[in-house]
């Protein structure tokens, strides 16, 4: 993009990340019907609606704590998360969560395995998404992982769009080749269980999923 396009766009702060706004002729951002548009690279040709309210002036460049997500509780900054409750000991454990920053927007992935005192962490950048896309990708990355599918495996979610499509039989309007993928793995494994827990609430170990999918998001901001 030349000097002058780059003039018609402001870098600012956007639910915790950087995003380029659209300008006027006078240099204020456009706006219509309470939003902004936006870009998260500028020379993407996509461009995206920000509520007015949620775009913020960087402050020295960097992103103001006003637009930062807010912080984890301890136990979702942990570095490993506590043991697992008795009856899920010879389980494997998954506990997923998926996040976007616009809606779509850059989107990214988290995942927590644990078994028998072992754990692993995915946190992984997906490019360009939405919330669904991401909160299905983080529960197809989880069961990818599992080596061995003739173990019990509890996989947990915060997605109920997700536990519609996987577990009640809700037929994909969206996202159809990705839910047909996950469903023909599920089927490979031996005993799988998925369950919905309450997203950004008192579970450690959704709140750790959801601290590696914003992780993955940020990590790749410029």
């Amino acid at each position: 993009m030349d000097e002058t396009g780059q003039k018609n766009w402001k870098r600012m702060a956007f639910k915790g990340g950087k995003v380029w706004v659209r300008l006027d002729e006078k240099g204020l951002p456009v706006e219509k019907g309470g939003k902004f548009s936006i870009k998260y690279k500028l020379d993407q040709d996509v461009e995206y609606s920000a509520g007015k309210k949620d775009v913020m002036d960087l402050v020295d460049g960097n992103v103001p704590a006003g637009s930062k997500p807010a912080p984890k509780t301890k136990a979702a900054k942990a570095k490993k998360a506590a043991p697992l409750p008795d009856h899920l000991q010879d389980c494997i454990v998954i506990h997923t969560d998926g996040a976007c920053s616009g809606n779509p927007g850059p989107a990214g992935i988290g995942v927590v395995l644990q078994y028998k005192g072992n754990e692993k962490q995915i946190s992984r950048h997906i490019g360009e998404g939405t919330n669904n896309i991401a909160e299905l990708t983080a529960i197809l990355d989880g069961l990818a992982a599992v080596k061995n599918r003739s173990l019990p495996v509890r996989l947990f979610t915060d997605s109920s769009y997700a536990m519609g499509l996987l577990t009640n039989n809700w037929k994909a309007k969206k996202n159809v080749a990705l839910v047909a993928k996950i469903k023909n793995l599920m089927a490979k494994f031996k005993d799988l269980k998925i369950y919905k827990v309450k997203g950004h609430a008192d579970d450690p170990l959704n709140n750790l999923a959801d601290q590696l999918a914003v992780k993955a998001i940020q990590s790749k901001e410029d």
